[in-house]
């Protein structure tokens, strides 16, 4: 498999030196471009030097190389992700406007119908953001914007950002052995804080009388066959949904 790697200049670039380093391992060929503002946002946020991500792939091109094998359809690849994808990026795909190589790419990804996955990071998301994002997914384009997941439980940075590429690689077809998925309930499970003081979870199956508890705590759980009982340390300021 052969993938197109883009890293834009929007807060994140974590995401995409990380899934080159997922990709590397999983055997993925990469093209990696690199736009100019991300090479700055790199510097600023990761210990990464730009020589250090750049080696992580197995071809790079110049954002400005609109000439390079990536910028033709003809050149075969399997798809491309922008992790993170700026607003500025994200609109110039929309609109057609291939000024760089980033775009350009982007662009000949859907004329091909072949995968493109962006990850839109900014916050909050005015009209023409989510607009632009409706138009792409309607193109055929797959919108994952880096939203933390708590269901796997992560205790490190690392962990949010590799169960979110995790779900990127889905994408593909490409099934990391250490992703954790999502497998139902589980029954009788304790989400114990390190903090005595603070809150402590407990995940209750069907059998277990709701009733029974209201008794001994605040209730928060959606319904009676699924709820949720904060055992200890409840906020005063908590209400029962109704």
């Amino acid at each position: 498999m052969r993938l197109v790697v883009g890293i834009s200049g929007a807060t994140g670039a974590i995401y995409g030196i990380r899934l080159l380093e997922i990709l590397r391992i999983e055997g993925v060929q990469t093209d990696l471009i690199i736009s100019d503002w991300a090479r700055v946002t790199i510097q600023q946020e990761t210990s990464y030097s730009v020589a250090q991500v750049e080696a992580l792939a197995t071809e790079v091109y110049s954002n400005k190389n609109l000439a390079a094998a990536i910028s033709s359809g003809s050149f075969r690849i399997d798809g491309m992700i922008i992790a993170p994808c700026s607003m500025k990026s994200l609109a110039a795909i929309r609109s057609g406007f291939a000024a760089d190589l980033l775009t350009r790419a982007a662009d000949v990804t859907l004329k091909e119908r072949r995968k493109l996955v962006l990850l839109p990071r900014e916050a909050p998301l005015n009209d023409i953001h989510l607009e632009n994002m409706l138009v792409l997914s309607r193109m055929g384009a797959v919108m994952i914007p880096p939203v933390t997941a708590f269901y796997n439980q992560p205790k490190t940075i690392a962990e949010v950002i590799d169960h979110l590429l995790y779900r990127v690689l889905d994408q593909f077809g490409i099934d990391v052995p250490a992703a954790v998925r999502w497998t139902g309930l589980r029954t009788g499970r304790q989400y114990a804080s390190s903090n005595l003081n603070e809150p402590q979870w407990q995940s209750l199956n069907s059998e277990i009388s709701v009733d029974k508890l209201e008794g001994e705590g605040q209730l928060l759980g959606i319904s009676r066959s699924d709820a949720i009982y904060h055992e200890r340390g409840v906020d005063e300021g908590l209400q029962r949904p109704s």
